[in-house]
């Protein structure tokens, strides 16, 4: 059997898989602990060890905000940030008693979609998380690539492929960089980006619905917003190449994105013609706790 983990900042889930046919035997879900690292780690062991009670031999892979640094083992660029500089591999396998495998929660996504879902055709795979933060995951022939430093695939980090307006360049990360890829095509990146164009606080989801609806700062907000994800999937596409990109996380959801990025993104490519396929997640939110699993493949 094999138990996989998603980790986020609001939910932990914990699915059973038969690793044989990779079907799903059980799944169990829990509030994530806010603020308190002791806490949470307890939590996760207690939904490893409930989830796994019934077999005897399985393996357990987790996926989490953020990497692990390849020499000390601590967290790093998490936007989680009670998990920043945390030992959590250590400290799990402490209260567990035996090994765990952990990587970015992106990593997953690309992983499960890869192996069984919308890139399993494909021999390369970019997946990109589109929600709170934004990260991606690279899976060439069925295998997650892992860089030395841990960051394949943290191009939202980078600054977003310029020039940059005036507010593009007075945007911070929360670790201080500024530009940064993340805070504008995350979900909280568009909310602040609809609240400094209105003085109006809204839900992504809202803008969105006010976006079909004709609103005319929706539609401003919306019409950056692709402009912005074109141009940030510029700068994997003209490296990497892939066969195929994959969107997860809660922006994922956006049906518009996979038509109005495609016809946006040529002018920032070294090409003139774009063929990459841009799809939606087969396995949706259930693609990390599944991409989890699969890292003992």
């Amino acid at each position: 059997m094999k138990i996989g983990v998603d980790w986020g900042g609001t939910k932990i889930e914990a699915v059973l898989i038969n690793a044989h046919d990779k079907s799903e035997v059980n799944r169990i879900r829990i509030d994530s602990p806010q603020g308190d690292y002791e806490d949470i780690i307890r939590s996760i062991v207690s939904l490893i060890n409930e989830i796994s009670s019934p077999v005897e031999n399985f393996t357990v892979g987790i996926g989490m905000p953020g990497s692990l640094h390849p020499e000390t083992g601590l967290v790093q660029v998490s936007n989680t940030k009670v998990l920043e500089n945390k030992p959590v591999k250590s400290d799990l396998e402490a209260a567990l008693g035996y090994e765990v495998k952990i990587a970015n929660d992106a990593d997953c996504l690309a992983l499960s979609e890869a192996i069984d879902g919308a890139g399993k055709d494909y021999k390369s795979v970019f997946a990109v998380i589109l929600g709170t933060g934004v990260g991606a995951g690279y899976v060439v022939d069925k295998k997650l690539i892992e860089g030395p430093n841990k960051l394949t695939g943290e191009w939202g980090q980078n600054p977003i492929p310029g020039p940059m307006d005036k507010y593009e360049s007075s945007v911070k990360r929360h670790c201080g960089r500024v530009g940064a890829i993340e805070v504008f095509i995350s979900g909280p990146g568009l909310e602040q980006y609809y609240e400094f164009l209105s003085n109006n606080k809204l839900s992504s989801r809202e803008i969105v619905t006010l976006y079909r609806e004709q609103d005319e700062t929706a539609l401003i907000v919306m019409n950056d917003y692709f402009e912005r994800v074109a141009r940030s999937f510029s700068s994997f596409i003209n490296i990497l190449d892939p066969e195929i990109i994959i969107c997860g996380g809660g922006m994922s959801d956006i049906d518009e994105l996979y038509e109005e990025v495609p016809k946006r993104i040529i002018p920032y490519l070294a090409s003139n013609f774009f063929l990459t396929p841009i799809v939606k997640a087969i396995h949706g939110n259930s693609s990390g706790v599944r991409g989890a699993a699969f890292l003992w493949d």
